[in-house]
């Protein structure tokens, strides 16, 4: 059930050195998945800058660029987190919701990523997006503590399930994009692919 969630791909290529040189930092033989996944759910929400928040001029997409240049929008982000816990043998995926760009819906809407994780026989929510004020994502084994909750108000909600790979629209416009106001412009907001698992 969970051995496509353990693959390096374009995308999560946990095999580069700069990953295997930060898992070794961060990881010990000691710490039991729980913790290795804590400990890396800290470093990608808040040493690695959403690239929105630090007004980044690299735009970055596969886990290894991702942590070179130290910045990522979410997607990006949640591409760093999955390799960085497949590196260990940790299942991870990805999940996606339905969100307006900007605080209103005034830009239009986008498709947001955080992570699965599959911990105690279980899957668990973790969105490393990266907190700033009234936006508070945690580590929690129970209830997931997300970066956006959906609002009623708007047309924001979660597409169902866990998928095993980024989502391919949003990586392509990734690899094109040469600036923020590229990614504003061109962000994708729906999702047509079936999630690999329905948990």
């Amino acid at each position: 059930m969970t051995q496509n969630f353990l693959l390096a791909t374009d995308m999560i290529d946990f095999h580069h050195m700069a990953i295997q040189h930060k898992a070794q930092q961060l990881f010990t033989a000691a710490m039991n998945d729980v913790e290795k996944t804590s400990v890396a759910y800290a470093f990608v929400r808040d040493e690695i800058p959403h690239s929105f928040d630090c007004n980044a001029r690299v735009i970055t997409a596969k886990a290894s660029d991702v942590l070179i240049h130290q910045t990522g929008i979410c997607h990006a982000k949640a591409n760093l987190l999955a390799a960085l816990l497949r590196s260990q043998a940790i299942p991870s995926g990805f999940c996606f919701q339905h969100l307006t760009l900007a605080d209103d819906d005034s830009l239009g809407y986008c498709v947001h990523a955080y992570n699965a994780v599959y911990l105690k026989n279980r899957w668990i929510r973790l969105d490393a997006r990266g907190n700033k004020a009234g936006v508070e994502a945690q580590f929690s084994l129970t209830e997931p503590i997300l970066a956006f909750p959906n609002r009623l108000e708007y047309d924001e909600y979660d597409w169902p399930g866990i998928y095993t790979n980024p989502h391919q629209p949003t990586m392509q416009m990734l690899e094109k994009a040469g600036c923020l106001q590229d990614i504003i412009d061109n962000i994708p907001d729906t999702l047509h692919e079936k999630p690999d698992l329905l948990g």
